[in-house]
């Protein structure tokens, strides 16, 4: 089976009758990874921020923020 990762980033155009696949770059496909990795550890992070503290973190949610905004910016960029 295919990683998800670089079945999600490749983009499929029809030539001449052909469905062609453009795959994106391992560059691409780890920096997406980490992305999503860093987004699992902010969020685990924040809760246990709630949980220890009782209050919430702007900062880490920010991040948080920021870096899903950026995988879905790169999610739909890379089917544009």
């Amino acid at each position: 089976m295919q990683d998800p990762f670089r079945q999600a980033l490749s983009r499929k155009r029809i030539q001449r009758g052909h469905v062609v696949v453009e795959e994106p770059t391992e560059r691409l496909v780890w920096g997406v990874k980490f992305a999503v990795a860093m987004i699992g550890f902010l969020s685990g992070l924040e809760t246990l921020h709630v949980l220890y503290f009782g209050i919430w973190n702007s900062e880490v949610f920010s991040a948080i923020t920021g870096l899903i905004g950026t995988v879905s910016g790169v999610l739909i960029g890379s089917h544009a």
